[in-house]
């Protein structure tokens, strides 16, 4: 045995006897040794593994797959993507591997079942094992939508899924947007024609109803809830948010109209008055049937030629009437 080998020997053999797990395979006298054989890490965590060759030199480094984890040219290990990966340093003759476990990512979620009304949000978190970043999504955006900072809003009755993503594991939250319960402070009204009544919508979400008059020409209704009565007839108000509706059926009724006076005779120049009374509290509209006998102003009638002629008072289609003579 030559003087070199005598000298290297014992210190090969103190090598073995300090780490017990070093298996490097040998070729003669060339050897690889490692300064770790066995790693367990997190996606994203980068380490370095050392090499001791026979050699002096740099061994060349290899992973047995990539997808787990890689290693450049120093040693220098990044995990990717959970598995099992072997990291191999190799001389010519030698080489020693070192087997690398990347944990799968562990995701929590603050919630997995939530129940929202249509216009509220809620701000889902997840907290991962290795401050993974989170991509959210949601697979029916017209129910439900979710930001990148897991800030879900809630759009229309139905149900969606919002999924948390961080590297290759994946937690789901189930929501329900349910439908809106609606009350209306009144489900019948009776008005005469010019009368208002403001009608109010308990809402169990945080939206506003849209309203709507089943007949406009009766009565209308604005943004808020405010119905005017136009003429007599009926009609139903309508207060809707996602397809739920709540009613309230408006009847215009028409008045009673008299006047104090069913005849009157009046000289050329003079005037009487009409005194009307309209339960609905409206002023009559009043017309003559002759005005170059007798016109009519507020009630007030005034003989212009000898004749006769009818005067009208009129509210929301009904008339009363009085007969006018007109005498020289």
């Amino acid at each position: 045995m030559s003087h070199f080998k005598k000298l290297f020997l014992p210190f090969l053999m103190i090598i073995v006897c300090l780490n017990q797990t070093l298996s490097p395979i040998q070729a003669g006298f060339s050897y690889v040794a490692l300064s770790k054989y066995h790693v367990t890490a997190q996606i994203g965590d980068e380490l370095y593994i050392t090499a001791l060759t026979s050699t002096g030199k740099k061994p060349a480094w290899k992973s047995s797959n990539t997808k787990v984890a890689t290693v450049n040219t120093y040693g220098k290990v990044t995990a990717k993507h959970s598995g099992t990966a072997s990291i191999t340093a190799r001389i010519k003759d030698a080489e020693a591997t070192c087997k690398v476990t990347v944990a799968k990512t562990e995701l929590t979620l603050n919630q997995t079942n939530l129940s929202l009304e249509n216009g509220e949000s809620f701000s889902l978190t997840g907290t991962t094992s290795n401050r993974s970043p989170i991509t959210w999504k949601s697979n029916k955006t017209s129910v439900a939508t979710v930001s990148q900072d897991g800030v879900i809003t809630a759009h229309k009755p139905g149900d969606a899924i919002i999924s948390a993503k961080a590297d290759d594991t994946i937690k789901t939250c189930t929501v329900k947007i349910k439908k809106p319960q609606i009350k209306l402070s009144m489900t019948s009204l009776t008005l005469y024609r010019k009368e208002q009544r403001k009608l109010t919508a308990a809402v169990s979400s945080n939206l506003s109803p849209a309203w709507k008059s089943s007949k406009r020409s009766v009565v209308s209704v604005n943004e808020r809830g405010l119905i005017t009565a136009i003429k007599h007839g009926s009609c139903i108000i309508t207060a809707a948010i996602d397809g739920v509706t709540a009613k309230c059926y408006v009847t215009v009724k028409q008045p009673t109209v008299t006047l104090n006076h069913s005849r009157l005779e009046i000289p050329v120049g003079s005037c009487k008055v009409l005194k009307p009374q309209v339960s609905s509290g409206n002023s009559p509209q009043w017309s003559s049937s002759n005005t170059a006998v007798a016109t009519v102003s507020n009630g007030t009638v005034t003989g212009h030629s000898k004749g006769k002629a009818t005067i009208y008072a009129q509210e929301d289609g009904i008339k009363a009437k009085c007969s006018v003579t007109v005498t020289q």
